[in-house]
């Protein structure tokens, strides 16, 4: 069970940092894929800004992962889940596309929940 919450969190934290990077190397179309209804165009620097505190927000999962243990690592996992929560909600109060709500937003939150648990209970 412990070996299982850490592959999930290893996964989270790869796959932010991942699309954290996206947002730096291919802002727009990266922003296109979020889910909102519009998006704002002619700057890439909010979604610069976006990308880095991405990468960070994986880099925090990581570093738990090493050096945390895994209570450490479930409460921080736990704190995190409420960025793709809070994404999922701002999209559909903003009409944007409700498959990408709660397919990739909402799923990313339960799933580290459910790490969260596993975490707690090992």
């Amino acid at each position: 069970m412990l070996v299982a919450a850490y592959v999930i969190a290893g996964i989270v934290a790869i796959g932010i940092v991942y699309v954290g990077l996206s947002y730096l190397l291919a802002p727009e179309k990266t922003a296109a894929g979020f889910g909102l209804a519009t998006i704002p165009t002619g700057t890439t620097a909010f979604f610069h800004i976006k990308g880095v505190r991405d990468i960070a927000s994986g880099l925090v999962v990581g570093a738990a992962m090493l050096a945390g243990g895994p209570h450490v690592l479930g409460w921080i996992l736990l704190a995190e889940a409420f960025i793709p929560a809070g994404d999922m909600l701002i999209i559909l109060r903003h009409k944007g596309s409700r498959a990408i709500a709660f397919s990739v937003h909402g799923a990313t939150a339960a799933v580290m929940v459910v790490a969260t648990l596993l975490l707690e209970l090992a």
